[in-house]
């Protein structure tokens, strides 16, 4: 069983106070506690020093319950939990797996990549997807995991899946799992590569959610498999809009449409709309933010030109406008990663997000100011926003 390593002097304080940041690494993960006017911010961290942490998550319907989805070099993928606010961790007694063949044969899971806990008429259900593509449920707090759905086993998705040579860089993922907040039997998931996918009948069954998105140029819109969603999200405030940030633009759907709209060709053209990660305003379904990447010659994964910027859209995409006020203007070439930029719920909203050269950015008023409060970190994986003020 692997151990949990939590060096560092800081102690985590017995709750947290103010602003919180949970920060994913390569190499760890660290939480950022911050007062009410993002004036400070003191560092708690390393945890896990040298294992990969792709997520780390406070549970919201409790404000205590941390989970850490880590692969810990030699010892394998697995998941931590922690019930005191990161002070103490523990490994989960049975952490995600798949099942296995009756020749003993069959899919290991790589990490686990995504956690998403559940709403609040179920406090102890939490949500897992991993690298090969495996959706997995928690009903204990994230103590014991079990596959969920048949669509881990099912011919048609294996195919959707591709191989595991297919996929992002890193291997491809289940990831984006939302739990529509007026019913937990509804829900959503989406696979790199792989497509979006709905349930509306607790995970029994899922049906592909496609229409209207593009896919590379040379590949066939119809099959699901070349379907390319890197971050999608599900506005709280209207939980029948959802926008999505995929390898081929920006998207928006209202439901009850099927029909996906291509927001992001209201970019401006020498920019795009390529990128990873996408958040949306708590209280607003009509502000959404993105970072692009340049994604206009050969996917190089850095800014546009060097000149990274955060844009926002007030008008659920129909304009768009640049922020990087405080950002370098020249010679930047990092980029985001799909789970690397937050939002707190703030008033105005608070916007946060980690880059691929381990730097940390705050933007107080939902983005037209932004600091660099951390550097020298390793490369970000996840950011998340919690226990901040009413």
């Amino acid at each position: 069983m692997a151990t949990a390593n939590t060096t560092g002097t800081v102690t985590a304080p017995t709750a947290p106070s103010g602003r919180l940041l949970l920060i994913a690494t390569r190499k760890g993960a660290w939480l950022f506690h911050g007062d009410a006017s993002h004036g400070a911010w003191r560092t708690d961290g390393p945890h896990f020093l040298g294992h990969v942490i792709h997520h780390l998550v406070l549970d919201p319907r409790d404000g205590r319950t941390m989970l850490a989805a880590a692969k810990t070099g030699h010892l394998g993928p697995t998941i931590f939990r922690s019930i005191d606010y990161g002070r103490t961790w523990k490994e989960a007694a049975r952490p995600p797996a798949f099942a296995r063949a009756g020749d003993g044969t069959g899919r290991a899971v790589d990490h686990t990549f995504w956690l998403t806990p559940s709403i609040a008429s179920e406090p102890d259900v939490w949500y897992a997807g991993t690298s090969p593509q495996g959706l997995f449920r928690s009903g204990d707090g994230g103590v014991t995991w079990s596959p969920f759905s048949p669509i881990n086993d099912d011919p048609t998705y294996r195919e959707w899946m591709g191989t595991v040579q297919d996929g992002t860089p890193d291997g491809p993922k289940l990831h984006s799992i939302i739990v529509d907040p007026r019913d937990p039997r509804h829900m959503y998931f989406s696979m790199s590569g792989g497509g979006v996918h709905e349930s509306t009948d607790g995970g029994d069954t899922f049906s592909p959610l496609v229409t209207g998105l593009e896919v590379v140029e040379g590949f066939d819109a119809g099959v699901v498999t070349f379907h390319d969603p890197h971050c999608v999200r599900l506005c709280p405030s209207n939980p029948d809009r959802l926008y999505q940030q995929n390898h081929c633009g920006i998207y928006r759907l209202d439901r009850p449409d099927d029909a996906w709209v291509r927001i992001g060709r209201n970019m401006p053209g020498n920019v795009g709309d390529i990128g990873f990660t996408m958040v949306v305003h708590p209280r607003d379904d009509r502000t959404a933010w993105v970072l692009p990447m340049d994604g206009q010659t050969v996917w190089p994964r850095t800014s546009p030109d060097g000149k990274p910027a955060v844009y926002v859209t007030r008008d659920a995409g129909e304009t768009w406008r640049r922020l990087d006020t405080g950002m370098p203007h020249e010679q930047a070439w990092w980029t985001i990663k799909r789970q690397a930029m937050s939002v707190d719920t703030g008033s105005p909203v608070g916007l946060y997000f980690g880059t691929t050269s381990g730097e940390l950015w705050a933007s107080p008023d939902e983005g037209e100011q932004w600091t660099c409060i951390a550097r020298n970190l390793p490369e970000i994986y996840a950011v998340e926003a919690a226990g901040l003020p009413a």
